[in-house]
């Protein structure tokens, strides 16, 4: 069977890869704090059926509890190395087969392998927070190499760390009109695609979520990642397939050249 990615918005896909259902960072939520979702409807139940979870950082948007106390019983989860002592909520999820897992490290489900890479974002669950767990991304090896990268900013290896891959999941937005260290916005993701050279690539982490009250405040920032990404990513990356999904659209992108 083909890839296949489907984005539920913000930084939630499914990606199918050999007989394997992938979750990434799921959030199956209508409002998260002051955050309200402003564009495409909160994914549906069948998008909580997975094979394994992966949860890419700490922070509420990434690692919501309320959205992974949905998936079935016996799901397998995979969290940064530290995350259950940082969220006691996760102690509660006795139900879900939760792994903690830090980069290097080599998980097979199925047949695939989800490899754990860095990231370069903050690790904590709180921006005070006590406890530190490592910021990562994921290599999902199966009939393609899939790199979900989670949150991240640029860093000089990441080529070396990602590997080789086929397919890019790239945040190219946020959640407000500013981006700080240590995020990617459409230029800067149009950059990692340019290092890291992959078939296909797929914008994610954009457009889904706004702060409340913030809807006339730089709404390009809001809208625009997404097109700005492919636009520059013909510049910077002209051999890469750019898909742009539109919420609960998939793909089968191409793999190999």
């Amino acid at each position: 069977m083909p890839v296949e990615i489907t984005w539920w918005g913000h930084a939630t896909c499914t990606l199918q890869d050999s007989d394997v259902r992938v979750l990434t960072d799921p959030l199956f939520a209508r409002r998260l704090a002051h955050l309200r979702r402003r564009r495409g409807a909160v994914p549906p139940p069948g998008a909580w059926r997975a094979d394994v979870a992966l949860v890419s950082h700490l922070h509420s948007d990434h690692l919501h509890i309320p959205s992974l106390e949905r998936l079935a019983p016996g799901t397998r989860l995979l969290v940064p190395r530290g995350a259950p002592r940082a969220v006691p909520g996760l102690r509660r999820l006795t139900h879900l087969q939760v792994t903690e897992v830090a980069p290097g490290d080599e998980t097979v489900i199925g047949d695939v392998v989800v490899r754990t890479v860095p990231a370069r974002h903050d690790g904590r669950r709180l921006p005070v927070g006590p406890h530190r767990s490592p910021a990562l991304g994921y290599v999902v090896e199966g009939e393609a190499r899939t790199y979900f990268a989670g949150d991240t900013g640029l860093f000089d290896d990441m080529a070396k760390e990602v590997g080789p891959v086929d397919v890019a999941l790239l945040p190219v937005g946020g959640w407000g009109p500013y981006l700080g260290e240590g995020h990617l916005d459409a230029g800067r993701a149009a950059e990692a695609l340019a290092r890291l050279d992959p078939v296909s690539a797929v914008p994610v982490h954009y457009g889904t979520y706004w702060p409340i009250g913030m809807d006339a405040v730089r709404p390009h920032e809001f809208h625009a990642p997404g097109a700005e990404f492919v636009r520059l990513a013909a510049e910077r990356a002209p051999g890469v397939a750019v898909h742009l999904l539109e919420h609960g659209e998939s793909v089968r992108p191409e793999v190999a050249r």
